[in-house]
């Protein structure tokens, strides 16, 4: 038996295995609220404007907890709430959030300001290691 069907896995394909942790229609929308649009709290992912609904949100909530790319942690102006963050992990997917943003400007008319989009495309690393900086910053 392999490691990756030990850990339930439906293959040790790299893309299968992204798949299962972000392939349903939150999750990255969540890391993008996290990574580009400072949301931190529930009410602030509920308010997006995708119009998810409160137990699909407090499900991939979960989901991306245990597999490591957000973090909770109580909110340290109303310990009664939970803020979340991305971790090490979440940032990580910086690149690959830039890279979408970047093919579906391309490819599709986005509410994505094109100043971003042009940062995006025309300065990659510059782009991705200011998302990281301000990461880092929010600690």
């Amino acid at each position: 038996m392999t490691q990756a069907s030990l850990r339930g896995r439906r293959s040790g394909c790299p893309i299968s295995i992204a798949l299962e942790t972000l392939g349903d229609a939150w999750s990255l929308l969540i890391v993008r609220d996290l990574m580009f649009k400072e949301r931190r709290n529930y009410n602030e992912f509920l308010q997006g404007g995708e119009g998810i609904a409160s137990n699909i949100l407090a499900d991939r909530l979960r989901k991306l907890e245990a597999a490591g790319i957000v973090e909770k942690q109580r909110d340290a102006a109303d310990a009664r709430r939970f803020s979340y963050r991305l971790t090490a992990k979440g940032i990580d997917l910086a690149p690959v959030l830039v890279d979408l943003v970047v093919w579906s400007a391309r490819h599709e008319a986005t509410d994505a300001p094109a100043a971003v989009v042009r940062a995006m495309r025309t300065d990659r690393e510059a782009f991705i290691a200011g998302v990281r900086e301000r990461w880092r910053a929010r600690g």
